[in-house]
């Protein structure tokens, strides 16, 4: 029989098949990366291609369109409803009659690289976890005793090769009335080649997947096309945990103190997490139920208590974990009303206080593939710092408390609509202007016309650091109250001082105890990063990546006359955003990507700080703005630093 040669771009694959043979079947044999639901019906439209006319020296072939069989019906069906692409060809019906070059187009290649947004971060290479199959299953008779869900499989063996799938029981309790309302036509979604996860009645071409990062104050979650690696909708709420307790170890304490309070704790972030998934299906307008998969990346006690396991043991040295490998559970065990038989992929913890959060903030940003020293830097109420390169990976955490995320200040919030984001003050005069979320327009500029209703995370960094450069806030952080005198944004208050920024209802000011509360939230995180330098061994990494909900709103020179951060070249520092999340859509979309992290995770040098001789000294140090002792050549080059000079020793009236 005579045989043709194909070559398949851009993979390069090719070889030779018999007169006839589908593009479809030709690029599966060689692995030709062309997708397909259908299962080469002709009514998915996924497996298109376009033939490379011409003279191929390289290859030795000469390729034209006449050498696929004609367009057929199913293609004229196709492209009259305007789903198949003029001059392309459906692989599963153009048939080998002559030697072909065909390109695959990248949105019909199953591995194809989805680009995030973001200047760091790396494109994502869909490789999808779960995958959809039609399939025309063989209808019942009084002389064929198989059952429903045997003759399932044995379709599915026939038609994708699929041997051995697991059929959990909530999805079986679907597989009749779907196999009967779609004419025994359905799509199955299959997990890992491994388990059916929905059945659905005809044909279904798409189906989603939600990346979650369960922060302790903050919950965000992605909803994403699995097919085409798009984020369909996004969303956030608070963690409703906090009303238990407002940081991780307080509510380790709840749980100790108080009987079924783990249990409560537990019941917090799944009906959280459930609310969420709801709302973003019913942003992208689609069924809960066609949600398959879902990744979660959180610190190890929300990973704890997620799981319903007791997070005791994550109290007290040695900070023991229940388990720190990445976890597959179905979503159902987790409450959670989407696809009957989904799955929830939790990925891997560092150490008892360096958690899944992390792991997915070093897939997002990749040290482990770079040659120069990075310091990540998750920002939150806990912080997790990773410091390192393609040679070595320490991390550690250290407890910032809530300060950043808005808790625990006078006029803070979360980042929402009316939030003060930014601030600058006026070192002669010491007004203030700024700008709030939702306006673009700065608050001394015509056409500002926004609520003002709070301050936000990146607003209280600024606030703090404006403060310090305006001389009202001393190294020590304490508040000049002589300055009340020159100006009555400085006023004594409840024996202590306060700059006015806001006068009217709403009134935002920043206390004593606010500035108080930055500078341990501050301290803490710079003493973790200098610990790990100090065993990295070098005086400061050669870049800094700030990460966290709000890492994508830092300013980075503001990090530094806050001592936020360890001195570092301006243009070395950069704001990534949620890089947890970003990292956990990246495992949702990527199966490899799972394994890569399970992988670099387990060589990464894992530091306690509560242990760490050292720790308190550069946590003292480090309360002063920036620093006590470091000198910041950086930040010099860019502002003038006030003289470092402490309060008086003195009583207030």
């Amino acid at each position: 029989m005579t045989d043709h040669a194909v070559v398949f771009t851009p993979s390069g694959r090719r070889g030779r098949f018999a007169a006839g043979t589908s593009l479809l079947a030709a690029a599966r044999a060689l692995g030709a990366d062309l997708d397909s639901v259908c299962g080469g019906r002709g009514i998915c439209g996924r497996c298109q291609v376009a033939v490379q006319p011409g003279e191929h020296l390289k290859l030795g072939i000469a390729s034209t369109a006449e050498h696929l069989t004609p367009l057929n019906a199913a293609e004229a069906r196709l492209e009259a409803r305007g789903r198949l692409v003029p001059g392309r060809r459906l692989g599963c019906q153009a048939g080998l009659c002559g030697d072909v070059v065909v390109d695959v187009p990248p949105e019909h290649q199953v591995h194809r690289q989805v680009v995030a947004k973001g200047v760091d971060a790396r494109p994502i290479a869909l490789d999808p976890v779960v995958t959809l199959h039609h399939v025309q299953v063989g209808e019942p008779d009084m002389h064929d005793p198989r059952s429903d869900a045997q003759r399932l499989r044995e379709a599915l063996a026939a038609e994708w090769g699929l041997e051995g799938l697991r059929l959990p029981l909530p999805v079986l309790a679907g597989l009749q009335a779907a196999l009967r309302k779609g004419g025994f036509a359905v799509t199955v979604a299959v997990r890992q080649r491994r388990d059916i996860v929905a059945i659905w009645p005809g044909l279904v071409e798409s189906v989603q997947g939600v990346a979650v990062d369960l922060g302790s104050t903050t919950i965000a979650a992605h909803l994403c096309d699995l097919s085409s690696g798009a984020v369909l909708a996004s969303a956030g709420a608070m963690n409703p945990q906090i009303r238990l307790g407002e940081d991780l170890m307080s509510r380790v304490s709840y749980a100790m103190m108080n009987a079924g309070g783990a249990a409560e704790l537990t019941q917090a972030a799944r009906g959280a997490l459930g609310a969420l998934l709801a709302e973003l299906a019913e942003k992208a307008g689609i069924a809960p139920e066609r949600i398959v998969e879902v990744t979660l990346a959180g610190n190890p006690v929300m990973h704890h208590l997620v799981l319903g396991l007791d997070p005791v043991e994550l109290g007290a040295a040695p900070f023991a974990l229940a388990e720190d490998a990445p976890l597959d559970v179905p979503a159902r065990e987790l409450g959670l009303a989407i696809a009957p038989g989904a799955f929830v992929h939790l990925l891997p913890c560092i150490a008892g206080h360096v958690g899944a959060d992390a792991a997915a903030m070093v897939l997002a940003e990749a040290p482990h593939r770079d040659d120069p020293v990075t310091l990540l830097v998750d920002v939150g109420t806990n912080a997790e710092i990773v410091l390192g390169s393609r040679q070595r990976l320490l991390a550690c955490s250290s407890p910032t408390g809530p300060a950043f995320e808005g808790a625990q200040i006078t006029a803070g919030q979360r980042a929402a609509p009316g939030a003060i984001e930014r601030l600058r003050i006026d070192p002669a005069t010491l007004e203030p202007r700024f700008k709030v979320i939702g306006c673009d327009a700065w608050s001394d500029e015509p056409g500002f016309d926004a609520q003002v209703t709070g301050i936000c995370g990146s607003g209280i960094i600024e606030a703090v650091a404006q403060m310090h450069l305006a001389g009202i806030l001393r190294h020590d952080g304490s508040l000049d109250g002589g300055l009340a005198e020159r100006s009555p944004r400085v006023r004594e208050e409840y024996r202590s001082f306060t700059y006015i920024i806001r006068e009217d209802a709403p009134r935002i000011a920043i206390t004593q105890h606010d500035v108080r509360a930055v500078q341990l939230a501050k301290a803490a995180l710079h003493a973790g990063a200098k610990l790990l330098m100090r065993r990295f061994g070098i005086a400061a990494p050669d870049r800094i990546k700030l990460a966290g909900a709000f890492g994508g709103h830092i300013d980075p020179l503001h990090a530094l006359v806050l001592g936020l951060i360890p001195d570092c070249p301006l243009e070395a520092i950069s704001a990534v955003g949620n890089a947890a999340g970003h990292g956990a859509r990246i495992a949702l979309l990527n199966a490899a990507a799972r394994t890569e992290i399970a992988e670099v995770v387990r060589r990464i040098e894992k530091v306690e700080t509560a242990i760490e001789p050292d720790f308190q000294q550069e946590f003292v140090a480090a309360m002063a703005l920036p620093h006590a002792t470091d000198a910041y050549p950086n930040l010099a080059r860019h502002v003038t630093l006030p003289p470092r000079r402490s309060a008086p020793r003195r009583r207030l009236r």
